[in-house]
């Protein structure tokens, strides 16, 4: 259909289809973006250097980083820049799901409709390439955005398939343990978004560590850090841990610069780095390839000077730098993989806020 570029943030429902990019489309024909936002404005200098109309991939909890370069740079009432979007959609209402994706599935349609931007839904395998060519037609046509809904195992493999490379390094859930083990209920624990939030809520059931002192962000990829800052900032003798991962880090890297900023020296933020997007299929992310470590020391944190990839070294960072005038972090590399026993996450989500705001305001 002459679409040879493509960009966006990886989504588990365009599983099968971000890993056939990864390994068949070249890097720089290929572009994973920090953001969904960061996506829209590539593939607009990608049409202005080509003429050729780009694909924007995401899940449709990334519309919100999306919403402002669709409305003010590529909508027909500014520059009147097409492309096609492929967006996941999480939280259909036909299809049960977790409660995060509950109210950003009901409004996807409704967003599409009223940001202009025409849309179909990718509903049955044998009508997908159909719908594609509709989709780059009629960006061409109208020279704006056409969007592609994706439901639920139609641009994903049925079952997926990922291997996960042998490794000397902890795991998330170990490196979680060693912070907790020598922390324990002295401090609040934040997780992050994906399976993150399940190992961090395990940990602190085995430590012992009473509700109160989580909170998993389920949703809003990229934020926990600004959630931990908050918390920090209002409750300056309360130690907050902040356990993030890289991409998502990366998908929201100023939160960094304001950490600092505001001198948030009561904060530990330990991002549990294995290098990939694992949540949504194990495509590489940034982790690996940037200086998480660097980037920290400019924005002013205190660091270890580089990444930290054992036990030891981990609880001594901990121990001995976990108090200063300035937050502290840590790139602890860990491995790819989750126990095959590891249970879901069960939480009321409400009820531990309430614990939470419970402990934090001295009512327990």
């Amino acid at each position: 259909m002459g679409v040879d570029f493509f960009t966006g943030v990886p989504d588990s429902l365009l599983n099968d289809f971000c890993l056939y990019m990864v390994k068949n489309i070249p890097d720089g024909q290929h572009v994973m973006a920090a953001n969904e936002g960061n996506a829209i404005g590539i593939a607009a200098g990608h049409y202005m250097a080509t003429g050729h109309i780009p694909v924007v991939y995401m899940q449709n909890s990334g519309i919100g980083n999306a919403t402002n370069p669709l409305l003010s740079l590529t909508h027909d009432c500014v520059y009147g820049i097409p492309m096609v979007l492929v967006i996941g959609w999480r939280g259909d209402p036909a299809i049960s799901d977790h409660a995060q994706h509950k109210k950003q599935g009901e409004l996807t349609p409704v967003l599409m409709k009223d940001m202009d931007i025409p849309y179909e839904i990718l509903d049955a395998e044998d009508t997908v390439v159909e719908k594609f060519a509709w989709a780059v037609n009629k960006a061409k046509e109208i020279s704006s955005p056409v969007a592609l809904i994706a439901k639920k195992a139609i641009l994903t493999e049925k079952i997926k398939k990922q291997v996960y490379p042998e490794s000397p390094l902890m795991n998330r859930e170990e490196a979680v343990s060693a912070v907790v083990e020598v922390l324990g209920s002295d401090a609040v624990y934040l997780g992050t978004t994906g399976r993150a939030t399940r190992e961090v809520h395990e940990q602190l059931k085995a430590h012992g560590v009473g509700e109160g002192h989580e909170f998993q962000n389920v949703g809003s990829m990229g934020h926990v850090s600004s959630v931990g800052l908050g918390i920090a900032l209002a409750k300056p003798e309360q130690k907050v841990v902040v356990f993030d991962g890289d991409a998502a880090a990366v998908m929201h890297l100023g939160a960094l610069a304001t950490n600092c900023r505001y001198k948030a020296g009561n904060m530990v933020h330990i991002v549990l780095n294995n290098g990939v997007n694992e949540s949504v299929g194990g495509q590489p992310s940034a982790g690996y390839v940037v200086n998480l470590t660097a980037i920290a020391e400019a924005c002013g944190y205190r660091t270890p000077g580089h990444p930290v990839e054992n036990k030891e070294e981990l609880q001594q960072i901990v121990r001995e730098q976990g108090s200063g005038e300035m937050p502290l972090f840590i790139d602890v590399h860990v491995r790819q993989g989750i126990r095959s026993d590891m249970p879901k996450l069960n939480i009321d989500h409400k009820a531990q806020k309430v614990a939470l705001m419970e402990n934090l305001m001295g009512k327990k």
